[in-house]
């Protein structure tokens, strides 16, 4: 009987678990499927050695793949719960990201970054309330290229407390004597983390209703 006849038969009749995974051949499958077509081979057409050591090398190489593979699922594993563990250090802190919005709590103040691409002989940051008004202009002078902080304690321009919400805050700088706007973030305060697709993906959740990822954080204040 040839060796593909018997390989045939043996598919046919394969147990129904081998067929119930999406007719996968696992290690006892392949290892009974080499052992019958041994003891069924031709006589007058023994298997070639090199066929034979072929075959031992692709059961390596499936046993090689499914190692790597159980390895590899375990080290993302490890890497979700670590990226895990490192958001939830960012709870109760405030973090600076791709936003210019805050949220203005009692008595609290709203910090952020004004940054600069190019040195400025003046820089000034706008603080508005919701419905687009300036509270407060902070005068934050000259400064060179880079990352300049700026902090509004909450108080408008006539000195009065303001009231709890979300504020925007925009910048403008004097470059080469002229009025340039230039990009400003707010910092937020980070309430909680939420854990997404198994733990594949990990969230920031800000007081100023931003989700984002901890990939976004330009900044720690």
């Amino acid at each position: 009987m040839e060796a593909q006849d018997v390989l045939g038969q043996f598919s046919a009749t394969a147990p129904k678990s081998a067929a119930q995974k999406g007719d996968q051949l696992g290690q006892d499958d392949f290892m009974r499927l080499l052992v019958a077509q041994l003891k069924n081979q031709d006589p007058t057409k023994p298997m070639d050695n090199a066929d034979f050591l072929t075959q031992i090398a692709q059961f390596d190489m499936v046993e090689g793949i499914q190692g790597s593979q159980k390895s590899l699922d375990a080290m993302i594993d490890a890497m979700f719960a670590n990226r895990t563990l490192q958001a939830t250090g960012l709870v109760g802190k405030n973090v600076v990201a791709n936003s210019n919005v805050a949220d203005l709590s009692d008595g609290g103040e709203i910090k952020g970054v004004v940054d600069l691409p190019v040195t400025a002989s003046g820089v000034a940051v706008q603080i508005t309330n919701a419905v687009g008004q300036v509270v407060s202009t902070l005068q934050l002078g000259p400064s060179n290229a880079g990352r300049l902080p700026f902090a509004w304690d909450g108080f408008d321009t006539d000195g009065n407390l303001a009231p709890e919400g979300l504020y925007q805050v925009t910048s403008t700088a004097i470059i080469n004597g002229a009025v340039e706007a230039v990009p400003a973030y707010a910092a937020s305060f980070v309430r909680s983390v939420s854990v997404a697709d198994g733990g594949a993906a990990v969230h920031l959740n800000l007081d100023n209703g931003s989700v984002i990822s901890p990939d976004d954080v330009r900044e720690f204040m």
